[in-house]
């Protein structure tokens, strides 16, 4: 079960002006299966939270499930809610909450098409059509992911001829060219480099001054590295949260303690 301990720490939602999220009581079932189990947390403007737990410990779930993409699982069952700026999400059509709420997967999905289009289309989507606004928009996206310098006279190249490392970077770009307020990032750099892997957390540090950034990794190192705040996620439970630097050197709980320690997972 639950830690109560871990819920008694978390103060209301409606008495804390700086959170941007709200899950309360969340339960997600895949078929008989229980990914998520009473599930209540917090995640603060402006911060980035890193959530770890061994596989199968309901980290994915909890990420997709802020911006209901467990809905496309046919099998799927969903309890509690989600609360975005204090508004329910299931109130909120997806195309805009997809806008708001943005998400890098593990594997680079780049569109089969050039760099500039691949950043472009978002904002074309939504009605923006006007060339030098786009042409800006391009620029800022790729700028912040720390690709600008890289790519910048290669816009109409195919994003295929990318590298991997690239390709993210070109997927985080896609997504803020759309101006999001949430970033999920899903083991963006699993499949990474570590010079890559620098460049993307690199990118998630200096975006948090303008999002919100929820970060799903099994590397603990990166989760000491950018998260100002970690969860620890077990068997489709949160164990505990807090600053990171307090999980990372006194967490509360043993199995927090093994599992950073690399005793299991």
């Amino acid at each position: 079960m639950q830690d109560n301990t871990v819920a008694d720490k978390i103060p209301n939602p409606e008495t804390r002006n700086s959170d941007k999220i709200s899950i309360r009581n969340l339960n997600i079932w895949f078929g008989r299966v229980q990914a998520l189990k009473n599930l209540n947390l917090l995640v603060q403007s402006n911060e980035i939270l890193s959530v770890i737990g061994p596989a199968s410990s309901g980290k994915t779930s909890f990420l997709r499930q802020i911006n209901r993409l467990n809905e496309l699982e046919v099998n799927c069952r969903v309890k509690g809610e989600i609360l975005l700026d204090k508004k329910n999400i299931q109130e909120l059509r997806c195309e805009i909450l997809r806008k708001r709420v943005g998400m890098i997967f593990a594997l680079p999905q780049v569109l089969p098409l050039s760099i500039y289009d691949n950043i472009a289309y978002g904002p074309r989507m939504h009605g923006i059509t006007d060339k030098n606004y786009l042409d800006n928009i391009i620029e800022q996206s790729l700028t912040a992911s720390f690709i600008w310098d890289e790519v910048k006279d290669r816009l109409n190249e195919s994003a295929l001829k990318l590298s991997g490392g690239q390709q993210q970077r070109l997927c985080i770009s896609r997504t803020l060219a759309v101006k999001p307020e949430v970033i999920l990032f899903d083991e963006p750099c699993s499949g990474l480099d570590p010079i890559s892997t620098a460049k993307v957390e690199e990118s998630m540090l200096k975006l948090k001054k303008d999002y919100t950034i929820v970060l799903v990794t099994n590397n603990v190192k990166q989760a000491a590295r950018v998260g100002d705040r970690t969860a620890f996620f077990l068997m489709g439970e949160l164990i505990e949260i807090d600053k990171t630097d307090k999980i990372f050197t006194a967490p509360g709980d043993k199995r927090t303690d093994d599992y950073i320690r690399g005793k299991f997972g």
